[in-house]
């Protein structure tokens, strides 16, 4: 057990390392915008929602087809892959690079990557749920997909997007103020009050 532990270990700083160095000129970058979405300011979450919400406004403005919109998505990225490691060291200053935020920007990289092994471990179990409880598993792929499918036909697709987009950027501050488990706590305590009503009223 303590091998395997060790092996896992190891594969994880082999890994963060290797995500370290393909991201290290983004590296100013990811770390400023690691501070925005941590909420280290009070004003940052109104500014994430704002920009948010221009961007999303601008798209249903200008409203484009699917081809359009994923080439010029893509042509962004291409065009920030390009700029951004040459741009970043002259706007922020590559020299001014810390101690403290060569652990913080390493931190980040073994947190995405444990994101990514998470994201692949729920992936590998929904497969053997399939191997070992075909039934279970065509049930709650049909139910998930039917839900999904209620959900896209009752909310316009941008907004869902928008709303989505707009929750992942503000769940690292969410996280990192406690208010998910401020409201996780809450919602468990009025869970066992139903549950304990409900005992009470069968005996």
């Amino acid at each position: 057990m303590a091998e395997g532990d060790n092996k896992s270990a190891n594969m994880l700083a082999q890994e963060t390392v290797l995500l370290e160095e393909q991201l290290q000129g983004w590296g100013e970058v990811i770390l400023a915008g690691d501070l925005v979405v941590r909420w280290e300011k009070p004003w940052f979450p109104g500014a994430l929602i704002g920009v948010t919400t221009v961007l999303f406004m601008l798209v249903y403005y200008l409203d484009p087809s699917v081809l359009t919109g994923l080439s010029c998505t893509v042509m962004l990225l291409c065009l920030a892959d390009y700029l951004v490691p040459t741009l970043a060291p002259r706007i922020f200053g590559s020299n001014k690079w810390t101690t403290e935020q060569q652990q913080r920007f390493h931190e980040i990289c073994g947190n995405l990557v444990k994101t990514q092994r998470r994201m692949l471990g729920w992936w590998r179990r929904l497969f053997t749920l399939k191997e070992e409880k075909p039934k279970a598993y065509f049930a709650l792929v049909i139910s998930s997909l039917l839900a999904m499918a209620f959900i896209g036909q009752q909310v316009h697709n941008l907004f869902l997007t928008y709303l989505i987009v707009s929750f992942l950027l503000l769940l690292p501050g969410m996280n990192q103020h406690g208010v998910i488990t401020k409201y996780t706590a809450m919602a468990k305590r009025e869970i066992n009050k139903l549950l304990k009503q409900k005992e009470k009223k069968t005996e």
